[in-house]
């Protein structure tokens, strides 16, 4: 059964260059526009990683990682953050809400792909 990938991003272009990266690499993908967009998808069948932007409407990617660290429901559920924002004090606030990884943009495809199936294998 193929993993479940949920891409949280305002930005169409990098979603879609995301959704294309994400399929190819044969992983099942679901995409949210924004935080709030994102927490819904959740309720219904949890994803098992997001690609979550940091910079978006309806609740930034921090407070969207904060929120499903504090539900036990997802605990589980693998978090990347894939940011414009590559300062050392936003990844650690990330990884520090409970990001399993923190990817800053420009970023290596095949490296992404990579690190998400070795998250994944390890799930």
């Amino acid at each position: 059964m193929a993993r479940k990938v949920l891409i949280v991003d305002d930005e169409p272009n990098i979603v879609m260059s995301l959704e294309f990266l994400m399929k190819k690499a044969g992983f099942e993908v679901a995409v949210a526009r924004n935080g709030a967009e994102a927490l819904a998808a959740l309720e219904g069948e949890a994803p098992d990683l997001l690609l979550l932007d940091v910079m978006m409407p309806e609740f930034d990617g921090y407070e969207v990682c904060e929120r499903i660290r504090a539900d036990p429901t997802w605990s589980s559920t693998k978090i990347v953050m894939l940011t414009a924002r590559g300062r050392d004090s936003e990844r650690d606030r990330g990884l520090a809400l409970g990001a399993d990884a923190y990817v800053t943009k420009p970023f290596s495809t095949r490296e992404l792909v990579a690190q998400i199936e070795e998250m994944l294998a390890a799930k």
